[in-house]
């Protein structure tokens, strides 16, 4: 398994200020904070699921790195910028999923993260990983996770425009599947905290929690020493807010929100909560479109094949009497009027999408624009199925070797094509997706038996 990311690491206690300078104003008073000359925003992604760019497939879909690296190079132009993630960056654990979740992790560490917290999918990883050469996963942090393969540092302590930040994550009480351990979240804090004092050590305390709003309010509710509590996931992003004097958020849904905290400069104004839409109308960020072609590379060169990811039409197709896929040729000779329809038809022309797109290597893209993903005869890999892309008959009627050999036969899904629609056709990638209007597009099968 090969590492993407450096040791972030910074000094556990930083300078206070001239101690002589203190006691020429009173004896016995509070080490000088270093004079902000610059705003600062800490920034927090999460629940990024895998989702190094949006699907593409509609218009104005929100997300992706290079929006996000685009956001905050153009935030950083006049301030300074602290860059976290609360955690969930993977969105599996085959072998197509870990080259996801390094190349997450590469464009996070080009975008300058400072600390990355271990959600559900990084447990995951880490209870499926084996060493390699000693650190396998040294960007990653927890205060109540242990694990191997796991940075050392439980918490940071981070200096930005004059400001000390501590950093502490935690996961979620309702997820205790690490490999080695799993603390209480309220109690590994209370543990950071015995360790460090504020006003000496730190300024301001904000703690990345991979769990849900309800245990986000509990956590503020239960450690009011803390001033942030930004966690996901929770479903929808929540814009901050107070929950008694500390702030609560949550930047989720495949990373299409960032939680934003702005402090002024050189005052005592209030900190501004706010959550930021990763928008088409954002730039994309160079580092980051050079990150996801090397991932592209990468896929290209590797041809992952369907029983390396997490997904494939298996589960649909199961249980078909129908037998192995057969080919949208075999159906031409019965077919004619049919196939004829298919034909001209955007369906027939779905693997071309992906092409002008320069994504037919991803394994996720291919799934939607191929015949029978991972089910037998059918899609395998892009090497070495050419003869089963676009979405063809069988996509929609299930697989039909069984059907050639005996007509008597009905294919699976004969007359019930609604059922496989949706698998392609869901809200996130086809969201105005009406299935009256779209089948009478492509309506066809009057008088046909099988």
């Amino acid at each position: 398994m090969r590492n993407l990311l450096n040791q972030m690491k910074l000094p556990q206690r930083l300078p206070l200020g001239s101690a002589a300078a203190c006691a020429l104003l009173m004896v016995g008073c509070s080490p000088a904070k270093p004079e902000s000359t610059k705003p600062l925003s800490i920034v927090v992604s999460g629940d990024t699921a895998g989702w190094i760019v949006p699907c593409g497939c509609t218009s104005n879909q929100s997300g992706g790195l290079l929006r996000r690296g685009g956001y905050l190079r153009q935030l950083s132009e006049d301030r300074e910028v602290v860059y976290l993630d609360c955690g969930g960056a993977g969105s599996g654990t085959s072998p197509y999923d870990f080259a996801k979740f390094e190349a997450i992790l590469a464009g996070e560490q080009a975008m300058g993260v400072k600390f990355h917290n271990v959600g559900a999918s990084e447990v995951a990883f880490l209870a499926n990983s084996t060493p390699n050469e000693g650190n396998a996963f040294p960007g990653l942090h927890s205060a109540n996770v242990t694990a191997d393969l796991l940075s050392s540092d439980r918490y940071q302590i981070l200096k930005a425009a004059g400001k000390r930040i501590l950093v502490i994550g935690v996961l979620s009480n309702a997820d205790g599947s690490a490999k080695s351990g799993h603390e209480p979240a309220r109690d590994a804090v209370l543990g950071v905290l015995a360790k460090v004092k504020r006003g000496d050590d730190y300024d301001f305390a904000i703690l990345l929690a991979y769990a849900a709003e309800e245990e986000l309010v509990t956590l503020a509710k239960q450690l009011p020493e803390l001033d942030a509590v930004i966690g996901g996931p929770t479903g929808q992003a929540i814009v901050p807010r107070k929950v008694g004097a500390t702030w609560i958020g949550a930047a989720t849904n495949k990373g299409k929100f960032l939680v934003q905290l702005d402090f002024p400069a050189n005052g005592d104004a209030s900190v501004v909560g706010k959550a930021v839409e990763m928008a088409a109308d954002l730039p994309e960020d160079p580092e980051q479109i050079a990150n996801l072609e090397a991932f592209y590379q990468r896929l290209a060169q590797r041809d992952f094949s369907a029983s390396e990811t997490s997904f494939s039409d298996q589960t649909l197709f199961q249980s078909s009497p129908s037998g192995t896929i057969a080919g949208h040729t075999t159906c031409q000779s019965c077919h004619e009027e049919d196939y004829q329809l298919w034909s001209q038809s955007a369906h027939a022309h779905a693997w071309k999408t992906l092409v002008d797109q320069k994504s037919d290597v991803d394994p996720y893209c291919q799934q939607c624009h191929v015949t029978g993903y991972g089910v037998e005869g059918g899609f395998v890999s892009r090497k070495q199925s050419s003869d089963r892309v676009d979405v063809s008959c069988e996509s929609c009627h299930g697989p039909s070797d069984a059907h050639r050999n005996d007509p008597s036969i009905r294919t699976a899904y004969f007359g019930n094509a609604k059922v496989t629609c949706v698998r392609c056709h869901d809200h996130e990638n086809s969201p105005e997706f009406d299935y009256q209007t779209y089948w009478e597009q492509i309506e066809h099968g009057k008088g046909s038996s099988g």
